[in-house]
């Protein structure tokens, strides 16, 4: 089997997830941080639900790169952008008390509580990015913190990161500039770094303190 083959084969095996997450789909959406695997999957997802809403967590702390891309890439694709604000927006409290605080007040609150109104939630989450995802499913049920279940549906979960950028290269999509600067996983700029480890894209996340901020972490 030559790598082209094997890498088309992904890409179909992606899509057809995409597809049958959609199929009985009444609300579905979509999560995006604007990194390379999020804007890959939403150009999955705009060949079949270009209306598609898409969900992006203006924390108050992104990088200017990050809004600025964001931006640009709503207008050359016409996205039916949201963006998810906390209630009582807080700058600098990952500083002024916790990490977790920040996560909490500026995520994890306003994804959970906007999520209530869909059925059927879209991630660009891969097995390969952290210990924690490891045992990530394809399309798995998710309980919110209401006890209301939808359906988590992750058609990048067998992909490395080299399929990603693969997959952008061969449709012509630009990705986030910060990536030119050797940033390997974007998230908010205070608690983002040059990975520390090459092998680990994400560490250099939260000073490596901590794997994830709660988003993707299921109610109890």
């Amino acid at each position: 089997m030559t790598s082209a083959t094997a890498a088309d084969l992904k890409v179909r095996a992606a899509s057809d997830v995409v597809t049958s997450g959609l199929a009985d789909a009444k609300a579905p959406c979509l999560t995006s941080s604007f990194q390379a695997e999020c804007v890959v999957l939403n150009h999955m997802l705009r060949q079949e639900r270009p209306d598609l809403p898409v969900l992006f967590l203006e924390t108050f702390h992104h990088f200017p790169q990050t809004l600025a891309y964001r931006d640009e890439m709503t207008a050359k694709w016409g996205l039916n952008l949201i963006n998810l604000k906390a209630a009582e927006p807080r700058v600098g409290l990952w500083q002024a008390e916790s990490t977790d605080a920040c996560c909490a007040r500026h995520k994890i609150q306003p994804l959970f509580s906007a999520l209530e109104g869909y059925d059927v939630w879209f991630t660009a989450l891969r097995r390969d990015q952290s210990p924690s995802r490891a045992n990530l499913q394809e399309i798995e049920p998710f309980k919110l913190p209401s006890g209301k279940i939808i359906q988590r549906v992750a058609p990048l979960a067998a992909w490395t990161a080299k399929d990603v950028w693969a997959y952008a290269k061969a449709h012509d999509i630009p990705l986030l500039p910060l990536y030119e600067l050797g940033y390997t996983s974007i998230g908010c700029e205070p608690c983002t770094a040059l990975p520390d480890d090459p092998s680990n894209p994400r560490s250099g996340r939260w000073q490596g303190k901590k794997l994830e901020c709660g988003i993707h972490i299921q109610a109890g």
